[in-house]
């Protein structure tokens, strides 16, 4: 299988699984049954105000969802069955080093669920600690390796943060490492993920404040032949008119296809559903709306 992807992503995120029990339920160490039951139903809220968003026009063939084996299983096998494109993590939650989520058994959970993308987040700052990086680079290495033998496609999203002197150099601005350090230490990063042989299909990245950066990203992501690899913008859980800016600044690049967003689609719709103040369908009706905002932005500053 080429490398790369053709086509546009428009990818809804709700894989979140540690932070989102934790921060959106309030709920500490593992769940029990009926608390994961309640994070269940959580998630099909927002699948709900997927299809809906797709009913409502938005593009079938590069619509797709994000969505975690423990709470989204049932969302990940639905959308499976309905041809709808699917992303599924394989790093295990919370953790500031990558790790698999089940070991050496991660080959058998990808073949079950049959995702369209396999994805990690994996932190990495190229003036970080060494070994970690190194141990890092290690398992990325054999994901990758195995991903492409199996024929499968691998979406990197890749976060970069700052070390204390990096902050303490723009002082310690955090808008500012944003805007003038992290799209430098993320041009590094790939290129020292590239030169060790993992090679992703598509770059998920932390959204970038000026156009020439989002530029700068997508030539190195497409570097040595890698015509067909995309980047696509992450939204970090940031507010709309900054998702938004984000979105415009990748979207006319030659190298962006698209985005992955989540908390800023579905953060309030899903907390009113879930405090009683906002019905089933009205909430999804507004995760509908806003992904489908996002996805005319983007595509209004590509064309």
């Amino acid at each position: 299988m080429a490398l790369g992807y053709s086509g546009k992503l428009f990818i809804l995120a709700f894989d979140h699984r540690g932070s989102f029990q934790k921060k959106m339920f309030g709920i500490e160490g593992d769940p029990n049954a009926e608390e994961s039951a309640r994070i269940i139903d959580a998630k099909s809220v927002i699948f709900d105000g997927f299809t809906r968003a797709i009913a409502e026009g938005a593009p079938q063939s590069s619509a797709g969802v994000l969505v975690d084996e423990q709470f989204g299983a049932d969302v990940a096998r639905k959308a499976r069955a309905n041809g709808l494109i699917l992303a599924m993590p394989v790093e295990k939650s919370g953790q500031n080093e990558f790790d698999f989520d089940y070991g050496t058994d991660f080959g058998a959970h990808i073949e079950e669920f049959d995702p369209t993308f396999s994805k990690v987040l994996v932190r990495y700052n190229p003036d970080g600690d060494a070994e970690m990086n190194e141990r890092q680079t290690a398992r990325l290495k054999e994901l990758s390796d195995w991903l492409h033998a199996n024929d499968r496609k691998f979406l990197f999203e890749l976060l970069v943060p700052a070390e204390d002197d990096q902050l303490a150099s723009v002082d310690g601005d955090a808008e500012r490492y944003d805007t003038e350090v992290r799209p430098g230490l993320m041009l590094r990063t790939i290129t020292t993920l590239q030169e060790a042989g993992i090679e992703a299909d598509i770059w998920k990245i932390e959204g970038i404040d000026r156009r020439e950066d989002c530029e700068m990203i997508a030539a190195q992501a497409r570097s040595g032949g890698r015509d067909n690899v995309g980047c696509v913008v992450l939204g970090r859980g940031a507010n709309a008119e900054k998702v938004e800016h984000w979105l415009r600044q990748g979207a006319a690049v030659e190298g962006y296809i698209g985005f992955a967003i989540g908390r800023t689609i579905w953060w309030d719709a899903l907390s009113g559903y879930l405090d009683g103040s906002l019905p089933r369908e009205e909430a999804a009706g507004q995760i509908s709306e806003i992904y489908r905002r996002n996805i005319e932005v983007y595509e209004a500053a590509e064309g």
